[in-house]
């Protein structure tokens, strides 16, 4: 089989010629190639009968000098392999021997199968796919660029641009080029993001003086342009308030205009621009209006509670801040000085230690800051009152049946402003319980839930007092156990809790563990319990489950612990060798090999002596870990 590569622009022309193998030269040719259709020529050459079969494209492909295959205006997809056979028109002959094969290679630059689009609109939030598929021989290498710069970071599988969610920022110019030796191809596709606005200038905060014009300024922008802005002021609608929406203005470029600030404009400012698409942005600032002390509107009528502390409030608004408050007293300067036990705070407020009828009166206030003052306040009246006491208090705990009812009575003194209200104090999930007329707390009919502390708050217009009193629901399965502690050992852990109420029964308890093994508790035993055969350094998890003859109670809650690690074995010190004693005029020399290195290292050696039938004493106990000799004086001599 013989291959031949011939390459060629697309706008030129290729020859494909037929070679025929050596055993069959001379020989009529059947020539076959790959195409649309077939036409079939026969002609004369050299005495020989030849049959010429070429299954060709209509328009571009002709036969010259009867076996050349010409194919104008190559196209990529004229490529492959082109097949010629030679066949004897007079007798069988083997098709599949007497071929021969050759392989046309057309270079293209690229070209697009599926081009992405001049101009793409997308949601923000929603994902982008842009489609660059591009054929072209050699194969063309593809790369994207927004707005001029290379996109990296990406996988253009395929060719195709993806993101998963846009943005504001995603939008621009999008290039995809194609590459390859034979020419480059670009299309530009220009992207457009819809979406909310996006606030480019945001409010700031503010301060201005009184009586001037506040501008703050909100610039936005968006896709579609059809912007409209609206402002807040601590969360309402600047035209549904009553002291601004004849002195603001909302611009065109979005800044909101206040005429003529008053005290009351300082506030939290909101510019919420919209187009209708999704969730609008919001930016937030603070308008401070500065001005004198302004005296806040007075209650008509101040309730102070007789015997009891009291104090007498100025309520005020003041920036730059508050310096001093002046009072009056039935038309006359207040002086604290006639009136011991009352002080004045820095908030302005009088301060009572204990009410009485010195109290009474008509009251005024005057704020000052460094802006001055904008005059007195309106008067107010102290009226003193009682303050609330108990005529029946509940009892410090009630016990009851299920399915009972319960009456806790809670009732103040004679005061027609009393006001009496119940509450648990240890509220898991909503019960139902209902108030008397009289302020007993009524329960009905009684269930487990209704069981805990209760709380009676009696109230009038200048104090409060409150009571507790516990519940006990007898008939019930136990209360969950608490206060759970785990003591965690090496291979044990020493469990103690506090026992729930038990409904009224005698209650039993059971411990239980990770993997949720459990332990009876025997009665015996209380409230704890040593668990063993736990895991060295392992997490468990323990609860206590109670049990009485009407059933089990709820778990308490899990305490997780941690087994301790096992100690760390030390391995017995190997002891020095080959000791050795020799007698010498000053005393006994001691020799020996010192051990081999080991782990714990060795610190010292201690010796040791006794005589034959004596206990072993310390001689030394302070002999260095490198000494592997010593001299031993004042040994006696031991005859046998």
């Amino acid at each position: 089989m013989l291959i031949i590569t011939i390459t060629a622009e697309a706008s030129t022309e290729a020859y494909c010629r037929t070679f025929a193998v050596e055993e069959v030269q001379n020989q009529p040719c059947y020539a076959f190639t790959h195409f649309l259709f077939a036409i079939s020529l026969l002609s004369l050459m050299s005495s020989l009968h030849l049959s010429l079969t070429c299954v060709v494209s209509a328009g571009r492909v002709s036969l010259v000098k009867t076996t050349t295959l010409r194919l104008e205006r190559l196209q990529l997809d004229d490529q492959g392999l082109y097949d010629c056979r030679i066949l004897l028109l007079d007798k069988p002959t083997d098709e599949l021997q007497n071929s021969s094969w050759t392989l046309l290679s057309v270079a293209a630059p690229p070209t697009f199968t599926k081009a992405p689009p001049p101009v793409f609109e997308a949601l923000v939030g929603s994902p982008l796919s842009l489609d660059c598929v591009v054929d072209g021989n050699p194969t063309p290498t593809i790369t994207w660029l927004k707005d001029g710069s290379l996109i990296q970071g990406l996988n253009f599988q395929g060719g195709v641009l993806f993101l998963p969610a846009v943005t504001a920022q995603s939008a621009g110019q999008y290039t995809c080029h194609a590459s390859n030796s034979e020419g480059n191809l670009t299309r530009v596709t220009t992207v457009k993001i819809k979406g909310p606005p996006v606030i480019l200038v945001p409010p700031k905060d503010t301060t201005l003086n009184m009586s001037q014009n506040a501008l703050l300024q909100c610039q936005a922008v968006a896709d579609p342009p059809n912007m409209t802005y609206v402002w807040q002021k601590g969360g309402e609608n600047v035209h549904h308030i009553e002291s601004l929406k004849s002195r603001v203005k909302i611009m065109v470029d979005g800044t909101l205009l206040i005429s003529g600030l008053v005290p009351k404009d300082s506030g939290n400012y909101t510019c919420v621009p919209t187009n209708g698409l999704l969730s609008p942005p919001a930016a937030s600032a603070v308008l401070k209006v500065m001005h004198p002390a302004l005296a806040l509107q007075m209650p008509q009528e101040t309730y102070l509670p007789t015997g009891r502390g009291g104090a007498i409030t100025c309520p005020v608004s003041a920036h730059p801040p508050l310096l001093r408050v002046e009072w009056t007293k039935d038309g006359g300067p207040l002086d604290l000085s006639l009136y011991p036990g009352w002080t004045l705070k820095a908030d302005g407020s009088v301060v009572m230690a204990t009410v009485n009828e010195d109290a009474a009166g008509v009251y005024t206030c005057m704020p000052y800051n460094s802006y001055g003052s904008m005059g007195s306040s309106g008067p107010t009246r102290i009226v003193l009152q009682d303050p609330p006491s108990f005529s029946t208090n509940p009892e410090k705990e009630y016990k009851q049946e299920t399915g009972r009812s319960l009456i806790i009575p809670c009732q103040g003194n004679v005061d027609p402003t009393i006001k009496v209200t119940w509450s648990k104090v240890d509220l898991v999930r909503t019960i139902s319980y209902s108030i008397e007329p009289n302020g007993s707390l009524l329960l009905q009919p009684v269930i487990k839930d209704h069981q805990g502390e209760w709380e009676c708050s009696i109230s009038n217009r200048v104090a409060s007092i409150k009571a507790r009193t516990r519940v006990f629901v007898l008939g019930t399965s136990p209360h969950a156990a608490t206060s759970l502690s785990v003591s965690p050992g090496v291979k044990e852990a020493n469990i103690s809790w506090e026992a729930g109420f038990d409904g009224g029964s005698a209650q039993t308890f059971s411990v239980w563990w990770q993997d949720w093994f459990s332990v009876p508790v025997l009665p015996s035993s209380g409230t704890s319990l040593l668990v063993s055969g736990l895991s060295p350094a392992t997490d468990y998890q323990f609860s206590i489950l109670s049990q009485n003859k009407i059933g089990a109670g709820p778990f308490s809650e899990i305490t997780t612990a941690r087994t301790l690690s096992p100690p760390e074995r030390r391995s017995k010190l190997k002891p020095p060798a080959s000791l050795s004693a020799n007698q010498g005029s000053a005393g006994v020399i001691l020799q020996w090999s010192l051990p081999e290195a080991q782990q714990p290292p060795i610190t010292g050696f201690v010796l040791q002596t006794r005589t034959a039938e004596g206990e072993w004493l310390n001689l030394d106990e302070h002999i260095s870990a490198n000494s592997s000799q010593m001299l031993v004086q004042g040994l006696q001599t031991v005859t046998s």
